[in-house]
Parts: C-alpha cells; sequence; structure tokens
C-alpha cells in the first residue's frame, strides 16, 4: 500500500548566527501515495538537501516529514522504510547482480526460497534476469542502473527516493532509462521524489513538479500547470527548450507597445496598473512569421534539429526565438514579420515578475 508523504514547514540552515546559510525556506509539499513528485531546479537550489532530509541523511532546523501520517525527523533512514536510487548506482563490486538486489532482503533475514523468489520477480520487471550471475564491472551503465533501481524495488518501501539517477548515461540511455522508472513506477504504484535539474526529466516523469530557486519553492504543479501557467518568470524561461521569450513593454488602449512595434494584445482585465510596463511572454511555438506584420526582424541563425527548425529574430525589443516545422526554409539575413495569438500570450508584473492573473 502506497504510503504518502508531507513536507511541512521545512527550513534548514547550515552554521549559526551571523555567518549561518539559509537553504531552505518553509517548504510545504503534500504528496498523495502513489504519486511521483520531482524536484527540479539549477544546482544550489536545495533540491538534494530536501531529499537528503527526507531520507535521514540530515536533519531540518525547522519542520516536520511525514511518511504515512508519522512524524520521522529525528528517526534513523534505516527505520524510515525508504529506498534511494543514487547518481553513482552504489552496487556491490564483488557482489553478483542477484547478491546486489537481495543484499536489503538477507539483512532483514527473508528466507532464502522468498528471497530468490523476489529477486527474480524484480529482475523480470526489469528485464535483467539474464544478468543475475554477472558483476557490476561486466555491465553497461543502463545496465547497472536497472540493478541500482532492482535493489531498491526489492524492498517494496513506503517511499522511493532517486537522487539524478540517470546524470551518468548517455542521451540515448537516459531517454530509454526515462520510459523505463515511469513504467516501474505505474507498475509499483510506490510513492516517488525524483530530484533532478534537466527539465525534460521533470516534465515527462513527474505527475507534479516543485520548481525550486534559492532553497523556495517557486511553483507546485502539474507538468501542464508548469508549462502553459507559469507562476513567475523565473519558472517560465528555466522549464521549456529553448526558453520563453520575454519581452518588456507598455501596455495602453488594448496594445501592447514594444521598440519598435505596437502589437493588438493587453493584459488580463482589471490588471493594476495596466498603462504601466508589464513583461510579455511567449513560447518559441508560439512566436509565428507573419508577412504582413508590423513587428519586424531579421534573421539571424537557423538551427535545424530534424522534427523542428529553431529560428533567431534580431527585433528592436531585443533577440526571440521561434520553433518551426521542419520545412522552413527562411535564411540568416531575411526579413521578417512576427505575430502573438492573443491566447498564447504570458503577462507578467514587470517589477515582481509574478504572473498577472
Amino acid at each position: 500500500m502506497a504510503s504518502s508523504l508531507d513536507i511541512a514547514g521545512i527550513n534548514k540552515r547550515f552554521g549559526k548566527g551571523d555567518k549561518s546559510v539559509e537553504v531552505l525556506r518553509k517548504v510545504d509539499i503534500h504528496v498523495a501515495p502513489g504519486e511521483f513528485l520531482i524536484l527540479v531546479g539549477p544546482s544550489g537550489c536545495g533540491k538534494s538537501t530536501l531529499l537528503n532530509i527526507i531520507a535521514g541523511l540530515d536533519e531540518p532546523t525547522e519542520g516536520e516529514i511525514r511518511i504515512g501520517g508519522k512524524n520521522v525527523v529525528g528517526m534513523p533512514p534505516r527505520d524510515r522504510d525508504i529506498a534511494m536510487v543514487f547518481q553513482s548506482y552504489a552496487l556491490y563490486p564483488t557482489l553478483s547482480v542477484a547478491d546486489n538486489i537481495g543484499f536489503a532482503l538477507e539483512m532483514r533475514k527473508m528466507p532464502k526460497p522468498e528471497r530468490q523468489k523476489r529477486i527474480d520477480e524484480v529482475a523480470a520487471m526489469l528485464q535483467i534476469s539474464h544478468l543475475l550471475d554477472r558483476r557490476p564491472s561486466q555491465l553497461s551503465g543502463g545496465q547497472r542502473q536497472r540493478v541500482a533501481m532492482g535493489r531498491a524495488l526489492a524492498r517494496q518501501p513506503q517511499l522511493f527516493l532517486f537522487d539524478e539517477p540517470l546524470s551518468n548515461l548517455d542521451a540515448k540511455l537516459r531517454v530509454e532509462m526515462r520510459a523505463e522508472i515511469k513504467r516501474l513506477h505505474q507498475a509499483s504504484g510506490i510513492t516517488s521524489v525524483y530530484v533532478t535539474h534537466d527539465q525534460v526529466e521533470a516534465m515527462t516523469l513527474g505527475s507534479r513538479i516543485a520548481v525550486m530557486k534559492g532553497g523556495v519553492v517557486q511553483q507546485l504543479g502539474t507538468p501542464d500547470d508548469i508549462y502553459n501557467r507559469p507562476a513567475n518568470t523565473y519558472v517560465a524561461t528555466f522549464i521549456g527548450s529553448p526558453t520563453m521569450n520575454l519581452l518588456r513593454g507598455a501596455a495602453s488602449g488594448g496594445q501592447f507597445g514594444i521598440q519598435g512595434a505596437a502589437l493588438n494584445l493587453a493584459p488580463p482585465s482589471g490588471t493594476p496598473n495596466s498603462a504601466s510596463e508589464v513583461l510579455l511572454g511567449v513560447r518559441p511555438e508560439h512566436l509565428v512569421m507573419q508577412d504582413s506584420a508590423p513587428w519586424r526582424g531579421k534573421v539571424s541563425v537557423v538551427e535545424p534539429t530534424g522534427p523542428d527548425t529553431y529560428v533567431m529574430v534580431d527585433t528592436a525589443a531585443g533577440t526571440v526565438t521561434l520553433r518551426t516545422d521542419a520545412q522552413t526554409r527562411v535564411q540568416p539575413g531575411d526579413a521578417v514579420g512576427l505575430a502573438v495569438e492573443p491566447a498564447n500570450a504570458h503577462w507578467f508584473d514587470a517589477s515582481s515578475e509574478n504572473r498577472l492573473a
């Protein structure tokens, strides 16, 4: 039975007095049983520290961690009924794959027939039954990561914790292992928390995503919420590749004025000080080339990627990026017009950089 996880008012400081550094500030997240939560953000944002606090490898300065409703702060990691999968695999080099998977079960003195049955079940689920007699040194990176996941899965814990488990893999293996982890979660239904700095992993794996910056959760929501309704410009530009275009200008009389053009766009009705400076955000796939558009620019870079082509255009308001189809025939130096549909416009306050409702 999957357990819930409650991260309640977690603060973390390193050091004392004036020299203390606050790395987590009032983190409150409820993870429902069976949910897959992603903690995403750049290096130093506090995501790994939060994972270590959940695991019991570190203690919070303030707040509670509740697993299945029970506060586990102060409880040693071995008593929390969690399983971790690390970036470095952390396999025992002298043990076979089967012994690595069953090690924790042996430490719990599970009878050998029952232990072997569990090892076989997990190996079949991860498609590594043919590797059970090998040592870690005889495996590829992807196979080692499957063994590390198998060792965690064999325990049938209340909670899975993943600490950037795919960082050491090449691009092709990362894609394969992402699908493997998602399939594994769907099959096991175990509540999971996954730390990554990779926004693609966050968007493809998580049922919900917590975007972090400076120890603060900037936004917590579904991948759709995070991508289509970003809470502020940080979330808007961190999630999405290429990043969201941001244009600074003044909104007045149903138009948005930027340097070099006036667009027929307006921020939400009732926005305070609507005539003042605001920020317009546009995803690259929502910025289109239109010959008759008054907003003009010159193509500076064209990047074919196969299914899409990225086009960078220099305008008086700054350089913007478009995602277009593979058949785009523009060349560097071409003059183009740019247009934005009102439904695809994101509006942010210029001073706070928060989303305008």
